[in-house]
């Protein structure tokens, strides 16, 4: 019971959360400017349900990371790190990819910032003894 209550739960709500704020943020506020950049590559936006499912394991990947972070580190450490390397990193690729259209990060940090640290924050609260 206690794997369940202290790491397999913590880690599925912190997942729903994640899947929550990229949804809102990336299909309802800004979706626009993906569609439009993608047009602009003679490309179309990826949004059939297997992309959706995927954004769905990267949510699940990213709280797991989380989690193993939130075991050595603060609340404030294990926000930054896990920002800088869920999403961070991510931007860096998409942009060299010529995929990413720069005018999101205006919304995309703040938003992803706060997203971490609420992720963190759920499993910080869930796992404390």
């Amino acid at each position: 019971m206690t794997i369940l209550k202290k790491v397999i739960f913590p880690i599925i709500v912190a997942t729903v959360w994640i899947s929550i704020s990229e949804f809102v943020r990336n299909e309802i506020l800004v979706k626009s400017d993906w569609v439009e950049h993608y047009q602009k590559l003679g490309l179309v936006f990826p949004s059939e349900p297997l992309n959706g499912a995927m954004w769905g394991v990267w949510s699940l990947c990213l709280s797991i990371a989380i989690f193993v972070i939130a075991e050595k580190f603060s609340l404030m450490q294990t926000t930054l790190l896990a920002w800088f390397v869920g999403f961070v990193l991510m931007w860096l690729v998409i942009w060299n990819l010529n995929v990413l259209p720069v005018t999101i990060l205006v919304f995309a940090v703040p938003l992803s910032l706060l997203e971490v640290f609420l992720a963190s924050f759920i499993i910080k609260k869930m796992t404390s003894k």
